[in-house]
Order: C-alpha cells, then structure tokens, then sequence
C-alpha cells in the first residue's frame, strides 16, 4: 500500500488536479483532496476508496450525518465536516445554476431542481417554491418535515412568505421516504384546501409534486388541481 508521498508526483490527487483534465478526476481522487490526509495504517486515496466502498454512492453520501460519517473508521469530525461542506457546496452551485438557466415551468423541471435534495431523505420533507409573474424562482421555503397531516399544517405558513416575497405563482412539493410517489388522502386533502385558499389569496397553485425514487407524481399532470 502506497502512501501518497511514495506515490510518484504526478499521480498524487492535488497534483492531478492541476495537470490534468477536471472531468478526468475521480471521484475517489476528489474525495482524498477533501480529507487531505489519511491515517497512520492507510493512505488518504485508500481511506476515500473505504468511505466510498461503505456508501453505496455519492448520493447516499451526501445524506449522512456527521455523527453517522464518524462511525467510518479513520474519520473524526473535521474529517466529516469537510466532507459534507465539499459535497453542500456542490449542491448550492447546481442549484445556482438551474435558478439562472430553467424556469420551474413544468413538472419534470421541479423534479429536476428538487430530486438531488429530496429522494434520499428518510422523512417527509415539504417546501413551496415561490415564482413570479415570468414563472421565475424568487424564493422557497421549507415549511416541515414530518408526515404530512391537514389538521396540522396551516396554509397560513406558507401563504405568509408568498406575501413577504410578493410571489404571483406558487408551488408545493414534498418527498415520500418509501420511493413510491402515490399521493395518500391526506396529501390529496391538503392540495385541495391549498388550492382553495390560493385562490382566495390570490397567489396560483400551479402544481404539488411528490418526489419518489427516480419518479414523481404531479397533480397538475392528473389534472387534479382546477
């Protein structure tokens, strides 16, 4: 087993990145120039290759916890931290970028901005997307996280932020933990009651999307929202 000084020059991960093609990096590479150092027993490119090995990908990565990514061998607290901080700022530069190149104008580009954050979440997670009068994001919030329940959730809360934020457009989306995106009766009863104070607000429910795994359901597409 090499560690990275007895490794050729050239070949090291920090040194590839500067010579050689980015897209050309891999993922294990990339994740040893977040750690920086491996342990007294393995080299940095062999613990990356171990924490990814004990991830069945990226994505499941990115929903551990620090505490959950401190049970890996050889990871203490920074070493999470700094994990998690490269893979959060992936995520806010994709989000950037979709905010400036796609209008949320259909149900698939939700699902496109929202799957990354979404799919692998082990609770329900609902958010309202806030537009304006083009269809263009002007904020979004999450309102909670938990089972989605009628009697529980007020429109108050998310109508409030629509008016703080002077949305003309709204839409509402949350994630089932179970990968099947079959709305249940509490999810088609409070789409209902949503809609029906949008249009005394004022504000248009243009869609609820569920996110499942690799799949989504829309209302607006079942022509359940009229």
């Amino acid at each position: 087993m090499y560690m990275i000084k007895e490794m050729p020059f050239k070949e090291r991960p920090r040194e590839r990145f500067l010579t050689s093609n980015i897209e050309s990096i891999t993922d294990v590479e990339l994740l040893a120039i977040l750690l920086r150092t491996g342990t007294k027993q393995e080299s940095v490119i062999e613990l990356a290759k171990r924490v990814l090995y004990e991830n069945k990908n990226l994505k499941e990565l990115s929903q551990k916890t620090v505490r959950e990514l401190t049970k890996i061998k050889g990871i203490g607290n920074a070493k999470a931290i700094q994990i998690l901080a490269g893979i959060e700022l992936g995520k806010r530069v994709s989000k950037e970028s979709f905010k400036k190149l796609t209008k949320l104008s259909s149900p698939q580009n939700v699902y496109d901005y929202l799957k990354t954050d979404f799919e692998l979440k082990d609770q329900e997670n609902f958010i309202a997307i806030y537009l304006n009068t083009k269809g263009e994001l002007i904020g979004e919030k999450i309102i909670f996280v938990g089972s989605l329940n009628a009697s529980l959730v007020h429109p108050r809360a998310i109508f409030k932020q629509a008016v703080l934020l002077s949305a003309a457009l709204m839409i509402i989306a949350h994630n089932h933990p179970s990968g099947d995106p079959t709305p249940s009766k509490a999810d088609i009863e409070f789409t209902k009651i949503l809609n029906e104070n949008s249009k005394m607000m004022d504000i248009e429910l243009l869609d609820h999307i569920i996110i499942g795994k690799d799949r989504y359901f829309s209302f607006k597409e079942k022509n359940i929202l009229k």
